[in-house]
């Protein structure tokens, strides 16, 4: 027993059905620590706080002196 279309659907209807099948984009929050852009309801990437507190401790690259060169 197959379950094939009985009759075909014209391409309004199928633009139609895939009118709402789209890609979004995703919203952003501003960091109240150092105010970059982060998503919401994450850790920011470059301090590494969340709500207000510090949640995770971010270690900063050494900056290499160029005066030994």
């Amino acid at each position: 027993m197959s379950h094939e279309p009985k009759k075909r659907h014209s391409r309004a209807r199928q633009g139609k059905r895939r009118a709402s099948i789209k890609l979004q984009v995703p919203g952003f929050t501003v960091c109240t620590n150092c105010k970059t852009t982060v998503y919401p309801h994450t850790v920011c990437k470059q301090c590494g706080f969340y709500n207000g507190k510090q949640v995770v401790k971010i270690k900063q690259p050494k900056k290499e002196d160029q005066s030994k060169k």
